[in-house]
C-alpha cells in the first residue's frame, strides 16, 4: 500500500464537511468512519508483530492510529494513516505516513548519542557493582555497626559502674572515717574520669577509621556523580537537539520546530513524546505533499493499558497536552475549523431550588451546566446564586458536579455556612448517593466497593488514570437494582471525591468495566451523561438535625 489510499468503496455520495475536524472534541465524519473501517479492516488482516493483545499476547500494548481524508491536487478523495509512536519497534511501515522525525534511523545522530548515554549508564552500573565499590560500602557499614555497638556497650558499663561507685559511697560512709571517705571518694572519681576519657580515645579513634573508610567510598561514589553529571549533560543537549529536529508545517508550507511551537504555551517544556501522535503526522504529511485535509479521526487498537479507559476500535480525540500547541498554535492556524463544543453549554433558564434557609440552599444543577465559571464560558451555578441572591457572601459552592452531571448541590449564603458545611464535606460526614445508568451488564457482584486510586493524566487533561503509585484513593459503594436492554441502572455511593471518580470507577476493566451510558471522554458520547447526584443527607451545622434531599432522576 502507499502512503495515500484510495476508498475501495463509493463515497460520492458522501457530502464533503464544511469544516474541518476539531480534533479534541467531534464526532467522525462519515468519510473518516469509511477510512477507519478500512484501515481496520487492513490492520486485522496483517500478521503484526506488535503485541495489541487481541490474542491474549503477554505484557499487550494497544496503540492509538488515525486517519486523515485527504483531497488531491487531482481533487480525488483518499485518506492517510497513521500510529502513534512506534509500531512493532519501528517507525515506518507500508501504508503509513512515516515519523515527522525519525528518532530509530540508524544513522542518525539520535541512535549514535542515546548508545553513548546508554554506554555512560552501563559504566555507572559497572561501578555501583563491581567488587571494590561493593567491598568498600561494606566496610565502612560494618565499622559504623562496630562502633554504635560498642559504643553502646561502653555507655552501659559506664551507667552500670557508675550506679555500683554510688553503692560503695553509701557503705564507705557509714564504715570510714571522714578523712578516709574522701580519699576512697577521689579514687571512685578518678575512675569515672578514667572511663570517660578512655569512651573519649574509642570515639577518636573509630571515627579516624571511619573517615579512611569515608574516602575510599567517596572515590567510587565522585566517580559515578561524574558519569551521571555527564550523562546529564548530554541527555539535556540531546533532547534540546531533538525539540529542533521535529518541525511541522502548516497549510501556509510555513515550518515551526516543537521548540518555538510549545514557547508560547503554558508547558513551554515540550513534554516525552510530543509529536509522535497520530494527528500531526498525519497533517505533516499533507501538508509535505500538498494535500488537503478533509476530516480525521483516531481510534484505539487493542487492549486497554491498565492505566487508561480504552476500548477497541473505539475513537477518541487528540491528547491535550502533546498535540494541542502542536495543532492549534501552529498546523491548524488558517484552516477553517468546527466549532469547539466545549465552549458551549446547555441553555438554562431557571435552576430549580430544592430547599432554602437562611443558611444555605440546595438545589438541582442541570446536565451540561458548569457548576462554576470556566476558561471560555462565566454562566454557571456559581453566576447564578450570585444574582439569584445578591446578599449571599463567600465562595458559595460548597462542593462541586461534573459539568455533564446533574443533580443536588449545596450552595451555602455566608462564609460561615460555607466553612461549616464544608468542614461536613471534607470530613466525609455527607452522605451522597448517585444514580447512573450503564452501557451493558456487569459481571461483577450485584453490589460490592470499587477501589482503584487516581490521578489527573497531566498530558491529556482531564482525562484520570488509575495509578497505584501515585494516585490517591478513590472508593465507591455500588448496589445495582436494574437490569434492561442491556443496560445496567445502579446507584453508587462514593466515599471520597476524585475528579470523574464515578466516571472512571464505572468504565475501567478494573472497575465494572460499563461505562455511563453518554460518557464522552471514558464511554461513547450520547444525548446526555446518564450521572445524576439523586440524594445527599447530613446533620444541619446550626440547627444540629438530620437534613435529606432526594432528586429524581431524569432519565
Amino acid at each position: 500500500m502507499s502512503a495515500l489510499h484510495r476508498f475501495t468503496i463509493d463515497v460520492s455520495g458522501i457530502p464533503l464537511p464544511e469544516s474541518f475536524t476539531f480534533p479534541f472534541y467531534y464526532e467522525p465524519h462519515p468519510l473518516a468512519l469509511h477510512a477507519a473501517e478500512q484501515l481496520q479492516e487492513e490492520l486485522g488482516k496483517n500478521p503484526w508483530q506488535h503485541p495489541f493483545g487481541l490474542t491474549n499476547e503477554e505484557k499487550p500494548i494497544g496503540k492509538m492510529f488515525g486517519v486523515l481524508v485527504v483531497l488531491d491536487q487531482q481533487n480525488q478523495l483518499g485518506f492517510l494513516c497513521a500510529f502513534s509512536g512506534k509500531l512493532s519497534e519501528n517507525n515506518h511501515h507500508s501504508g503509513f505516513v512515516p515519523p515527522v522525525f525519525d528518532l530509530l534511523d540508524r544513522d542518525g545522530y539520535f541512535v549514535k548519542e542515546e548508545e553513548f548515554i546508554n554506554s555512560l549508564t552501563r559504566k555507572i552500573e559497572e561501578v555501583k557493582t563491581s567488587n571494590d565499590y561493593k567491598f568498600a560500602c561494606l566496610s565502612h557499614e560494618q565499622l559504623v555497626n562496630e562502633f554504635l555497638m560498642i559504643c553502646e556497650q561502653r555507655k552501659e558499663s559506664i551507667k552500670n559502674n557508675k550506679a555500683l561507685r554510688k553503692e560503695k559511697r553509701q557503705h564507705a560512709i557509714l564504715q570510714l572515717s571522714s578523712i578516709e571517705y574522701l580519699q576512697f571518694d577521689q579514687l571512685l572519681q578518678e575512675e569515672s574520669k578514667t572511663e570517660q576519657i578512655q569512651l573519649k580515645h574509642l570515639i577518636r579513634e573509630y571515627k579516624l577509621k571511619i573517615a579512611e573508610k569515608e574516602e575510599e567510598v567517596a572515590v567510587f561514589n565522585s566517580q559515578i556523580a561524574a558519569l551521571k553529571q555527564q550523562r546529564s549533560a548530554h541527555s539535556a543537549h540531546l533532547q534540546q537537539r531533538i525539540f529542533t529536529s521535529y518541525t511541522f508545517l502548516n497549510h501556509a508550507q510555513k515550518e515551526m520546530s516543537l521548540l518555538d511551537v510549545f514557547s508560547t504555551s503554558s508547558t513551554p517544556i515540550p513534554p516525552a513524546g510530543a509529536g509522535e501522535c497520530a494527528a500531526p503526522k498525519l497533517l505533516n504529511h499533507a501538508f509535505l505533499h500538498k494535500l488537503k485535509p478533509i476530516c480525521m479521526a483516531e481510534f484505539w487498537w487493542g487492549a486497554s493499558p491498565v492505566s487508561e479507559v480504552r476500548v477497541h476500535k473505539q475513537f477518541y480525540p487528540a491528547c491535550l497536552g502533546k498535540c494541542e500547541p502542536i495543532l492549534m498554535n501552529h498546523m491548524l492556524k488558517g484552516i477553517k475549523l468546527e466549532e469547539n463544543p466545549l465552549l458551549k453549554q446547555a441553555d438554562i433558564q431557571d435552576i430549580p431550588i430544592v430547599f432554602e434557609d437562611e443558611y444555605f440552599m440546595v438545589i438541582e444543577k442541570p446536565a451540561e451546566f458548569l457548576s462554576v465559571p470556566g476558561k471560555a464560558i462565566k454562566d454557571s451555578v456559581y453566576e447564578r446564586i450570585k444574582e439569584m441572591r445578591p446578599d449571599a457572601s463567600g465562595p458559595l459552592l460548597v462542593h462541586r458536579l461534573d459539568m455533564s452531571t446533574s443533580g443536588l448541590l449545596v450552595v451555602a449564603k455566608s462564609i460561615e455556612a460555607y466553612k461549616k458545611l464544608q468542614f461536613l464535606f471534607i470530613k466525609r460526614k455527607v452522605e451522597k448517593k448517585y444514580e447512573a445508568l450503564l452501557e451493558g451488564v456487569i459481571s461483577k457482584p450485584k453490589a460490592g466497593v470499587i477501589n482503584l486510586p487516581l490521578r489527573l493524566d497531566i498530558d491529556n487533561r482531564p482525562f484520570q488514570l488509575v495509578c497505584y503509585d501515585f494516585g490517591k484513593a478513590a472508593i465507591t459503594e455500588y448496589e445495582v437494582f436494574d437490569i434492561k436492554d442491556n443496560r445496567t441502572r445502579i446507584s453508587f455511593k462514593p466515599l471520597t471525591g476524585r475528579t470523574h471518580q464515578l466516571r472512571v470507577h464505572s468504565a475501567h476493566i478494573l472497575g465494572l468495566n460499563c461505562p455511563i451510558v453518554g460518557d464522552d471522554l471514558y464511554g461513547k458520547k450520547g444525548e446526555r451523561l446518564c450521572l445524576h447526584a439523586a440524594e445527599l443527607s447530613f446533620i444541619h451545622p446550626f440547627k444540629k438535625s438530620l437534613v435529606s434531599f432526594k432528586s429524581k432522576t431524569p432519565f
